[in-house]
Protein backbone atom coordinates (compact mmCIF):
# COMPACT_ATOMS: atom_id res chain seq x y z
CA UNK A 1 0.00 0.00 0.00
CA UNK A 2 1.30 3.45 -0.86
CA UNK A 3 0.77 6.47 1.30
CA UNK A 4 2.04 10.00 1.31
CA UNK A 5 5.35 10.74 2.98
CA UNK A 6 6.67 14.16 3.92
CA UNK A 7 10.43 14.34 3.49
CA UNK A 8 12.40 17.17 5.09
CA UNK A 9 16.05 17.70 4.21
CA UNK A 10 18.28 19.38 6.80
CA UNK A 11 20.17 22.43 5.53
CA UNK A 12 18.98 22.25 1.93
CA UNK A 13 19.85 25.30 -0.16
CA UNK A 14 21.83 26.86 2.68
CA UNK A 15 25.57 27.23 2.91
CA UNK A 16 26.15 26.01 -0.63
CA UNK A 17 24.07 22.83 -0.26
CA UNK A 18 22.10 22.76 -3.50
CA UNK A 19 19.80 20.29 -5.19
CA UNK A 20 17.32 21.97 -7.56
CA UNK A 21 13.72 21.05 -6.82
CA UNK A 22 13.11 19.76 -10.35
CA UNK A 23 16.03 17.40 -9.96
CA UNK A 24 14.75 16.31 -6.53
CA UNK A 25 11.44 15.35 -8.17
CA UNK A 26 13.29 13.51 -10.96
CA UNK A 27 15.33 11.66 -8.34
CA UNK A 28 12.17 10.62 -6.50
CA UNK A 29 10.61 9.29 -9.71
CA UNK A 30 13.81 7.38 -10.56
CA UNK A 31 13.63 5.80 -7.09
CA UNK A 32 10.11 4.55 -7.83
CA UNK A 33 8.41 7.10 -5.58
CA UNK A 34 5.12 8.37 -6.92
CA UNK A 35 3.70 11.87 -7.36
CA UNK A 36 6.72 13.85 -6.07
CA UNK A 37 5.91 17.43 -5.11
CA UNK A 38 8.21 20.09 -3.72
CA UNK A 39 7.53 23.17 -1.64
CA UNK A 40 9.89 26.10 -2.06
CA UNK A 41 13.59 25.45 -2.55
CA UNK A 42 14.32 24.64 1.06
CA UNK A 43 14.24 20.87 1.29
CA UNK A 44 10.56 19.91 1.36
CA UNK A 45 9.43 16.94 -0.71
CA UNK A 46 6.11 15.07 -0.58
CA UNK A 47 5.86 11.67 -2.29
CA UNK A 48 3.74 8.55 -2.30
CA UNK A 49 5.53 5.41 -1.19
CA UNK A 50 4.95 2.04 0.38
CA UNK A 51 8.37 2.06 2.03
CA UNK A 52 8.69 2.16 5.81
CA UNK A 53 9.82 5.50 7.21
CA UNK A 54 13.33 4.41 8.26
CA UNK A 55 13.95 2.59 4.97
CA UNK A 56 12.81 5.62 2.97
CA UNK A 57 15.05 7.94 5.01
CA UNK A 58 18.05 5.71 4.30
CA UNK A 59 17.22 5.34 0.60
CA UNK A 60 16.70 9.09 0.14
CA UNK A 61 19.93 9.97 1.96
CA UNK A 62 21.92 7.50 -0.13
CA UNK A 63 20.40 8.76 -3.37
CA UNK A 64 21.03 12.40 -2.44
CA UNK A 65 24.69 11.56 -1.86
CA UNK A 66 24.98 9.50 -5.06
CA UNK A 67 23.10 11.92 -7.32
CA UNK A 68 24.07 15.31 -5.88
CA UNK A 69 27.13 14.56 -3.75
CA UNK A 70 25.23 15.78 -0.69
CA UNK A 71 25.55 14.05 2.65
CA UNK A 72 22.49 15.46 4.37
CA UNK A 73 19.96 14.14 6.82
CA UNK A 74 16.40 13.39 5.74
CA UNK A 75 13.47 13.21 8.13
CA UNK A 76 10.42 11.32 6.83
CA UNK A 77 6.97 11.59 8.38
CA UNK A 78 3.58 10.09 7.51
CA UNK A 79 0.47 12.27 7.19
CA UNK A 80 -0.73 10.84 10.52
CA UNK A 81 2.52 11.84 12.24
CA UNK A 82 2.30 15.29 10.60
CA UNK A 83 -1.28 15.76 11.79
CA UNK A 84 -0.16 14.91 15.34
CA UNK A 85 2.69 17.44 15.01
CA UNK A 86 0.18 20.13 14.01
CA UNK A 87 -2.30 19.22 16.76
CA UNK A 88 0.40 19.19 19.46
CA UNK A 89 1.60 22.76 18.78
CA UNK A 90 1.94 24.38 22.23
CA UNK A 91 1.81 27.86 20.66
CA UNK A 92 -1.53 27.86 18.76
CA UNK A 93 -2.41 31.52 19.39
CA UNK A 94 1.05 32.66 18.32
CA UNK A 95 0.92 30.41 15.24
CA UNK A 96 -2.46 31.84 14.24
CA UNK A 97 -1.29 35.44 14.64
CA UNK A 98 2.33 35.11 13.45
CA UNK A 99 2.88 31.76 11.70
CA UNK A 100 6.34 32.70 10.40
CA UNK A 101 7.53 33.14 13.99
CA UNK A 102 6.55 29.65 15.21
CA UNK A 103 8.92 26.86 14.22
CA UNK A 104 8.56 23.10 14.56
CA UNK A 105 11.90 21.29 14.59
CA UNK A 106 11.49 17.68 13.49
CA UNK A 107 14.18 15.50 15.04
CA UNK A 108 15.70 12.52 13.28
CA UNK A 109 16.38 10.38 16.33
CA UNK A 110 14.77 12.21 19.20
CA UNK A 111 15.67 15.28 21.23
CA UNK A 112 19.02 15.10 22.97
CA UNK A 113 18.98 14.99 26.77
CA UNK A 114 19.27 18.50 28.16
CA UNK A 115 18.36 20.19 24.86
CA UNK A 116 15.12 21.72 26.11
CA UNK A 117 16.81 23.22 29.18
CA UNK A 118 19.72 24.51 27.06
CA UNK A 119 17.31 26.25 24.67
CA UNK A 120 15.38 27.76 27.54
CA UNK A 121 18.61 29.16 28.98
CA UNK A 122 19.36 30.85 25.63
CA UNK A 123 15.83 32.23 25.23
CA UNK A 124 15.30 35.96 25.62
CA UNK A 125 12.79 38.64 24.66
CA UNK A 126 9.73 36.47 25.24
CA UNK A 127 11.04 33.50 23.27
CA UNK A 128 9.72 30.12 24.31
CA UNK A 129 10.47 26.49 23.52
CA UNK A 130 8.53 23.32 24.29
CA UNK A 131 9.09 19.67 23.46
CA UNK A 132 6.33 17.27 22.45
CA UNK A 133 7.41 13.76 21.50
CA UNK A 134 10.30 14.18 19.03
CA UNK A 135 9.44 17.75 18.04
CA UNK A 136 10.88 20.98 19.45
CA UNK A 137 8.46 23.90 19.06
CA UNK A 138 9.81 27.44 19.16
CA UNK A 139 8.13 30.83 19.50
CA UNK A 140 10.39 33.62 18.19
CA UNK A 141 8.47 36.90 18.77
CA UNK A 142 11.28 38.95 17.17
CA UNK A 143 11.85 36.43 14.38
CA UNK A 144 14.07 33.40 14.13
CA UNK A 145 17.02 35.25 12.60
CA UNK A 146 17.33 37.49 15.68
CA UNK A 147 17.21 34.62 18.16
CA UNK A 148 20.15 33.52 20.32
CA UNK A 149 18.58 30.05 20.34
CA UNK A 150 18.69 29.91 16.55
CA UNK A 151 22.23 31.30 16.40
CA UNK A 152 23.75 29.08 19.12
CA UNK A 153 21.78 25.83 19.16
CA UNK A 154 23.57 23.09 17.21
CA UNK A 155 22.88 19.43 16.39
CA UNK A 156 25.49 18.55 19.03
CA UNK A 157 23.32 20.34 21.59
CA UNK A 158 19.83 19.45 20.29
CA UNK A 159 20.22 16.29 18.22
CA UNK A 160 19.88 16.09 14.44
CA UNK A 161 16.79 17.88 13.21
CA UNK A 162 15.41 20.46 10.85
CA UNK A 163 12.97 23.28 11.49
CA UNK A 164 10.06 24.62 9.47
CA UNK A 165 7.98 27.70 10.21
CA UNK A 166 4.28 27.24 10.79
CA UNK A 167 3.30 28.43 7.30
CA UNK A 168 5.44 25.63 5.83
CA UNK A 169 4.19 23.08 8.37
CA UNK A 170 0.59 23.74 7.38
CA UNK A 171 1.31 23.79 3.64
CA UNK A 172 3.14 20.44 3.85
CA UNK A 173 0.14 19.01 5.69
CA UNK A 174 -2.13 20.20 2.86
CA UNK A 175 0.22 18.77 0.23
CA UNK A 176 0.23 15.36 1.93
CA UNK A 177 -3.55 15.35 1.63
CA UNK A 178 -3.54 16.32 -2.08
CA UNK A 179 -3.62 13.83 -4.91
CA UNK A 180 -1.51 15.68 -7.45
CA UNK A 181 0.27 18.89 -8.32
CA UNK A 182 3.64 20.45 -7.66
CA UNK A 183 4.35 23.61 -5.78
CA UNK A 184 7.73 25.20 -6.43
Amino acid sequence: MTDHRIILFRGMNTGGVRAPVGEQREMALAMGLKNPRTLQASGNLVVESGMATAALETAIEREMETRFGLKIAAMVRTPHQWARLIAANPFPAEAAAHPAKVVAMVMKAGIKDGALDACRELASGGEAVEAVDDILYFWFPSGQGESAIFKKATPKMLGMGTGRNWNTVLKLGEMAAEKSGSIV
